[in-house]
Formats: C-alpha cells, structure tokens, sequence
C-alpha cells in the first residue's frame, strides 16, 4: 500500500510540475516539457529518500529495497518521458 501512495505523490508532484511549467514557460507546450524533464531529478532524489527511509528506519534490506526503488521511480518517470516526447 505504501508504494502505491508514494508513486501516486509521484504523479501528484508531477502535477505540480507541470501546472508550474505551463504558468512559467515562454509557451505552454515548451514550459509543459522542460517541466516534465525538471520532473525527472527531483523525483529521483525523492525516491532515493524514501528508499532511504525503508532501509534506515524500517528495517528493509538495499537488496529488498532496490526493485522498490525501481517501480517507485520508473512509473511516474516514465509518464514523464512520455509527456515531454509528447510535447516537445
């Protein structure tokens, strides 16, 4: 369950990236799809936390947390990747 409400704050804070990108670029579509790529290593740092905090304070393994860390961060990412191809 918790994996599901971090990508799905992946996709939130995606929102927010975007919704910034379309406010504050010169055109819609060009600030939709340098916010998508701005997207990428914000999401990055905070998957790496929260895998972090799986091998910190709850216990996991790096190993055990590795594939998490993965599906945590390549579904949001991937959305990502496919908006900027889609916009650019």
């Amino acid at each position: 369950m918790h994996t599901i409400l971090v990508i799905a704050g992946g996709f939130a804070l995606l929102g927010l990236c975007l919704l910034l990108g379309r406010t504050l670029g010169a055109t819609p579509s060009a600030g939709l799809a340098a916010a998508a790529l701005a997207f990428l290593p914000i999401w990055f740092v905070t998957a790496a936390v929260n895998m972090w905090v799986g091998v910190r304070r709850a216990g996991y393994s790096v190993t055990e947390e590795a594939p998490v860390f993965a599906l945590v961060f390549a579904v949001p990412a991937a959305v990502a990747l496919l908006a900027w191809w889609k916009l650019r």
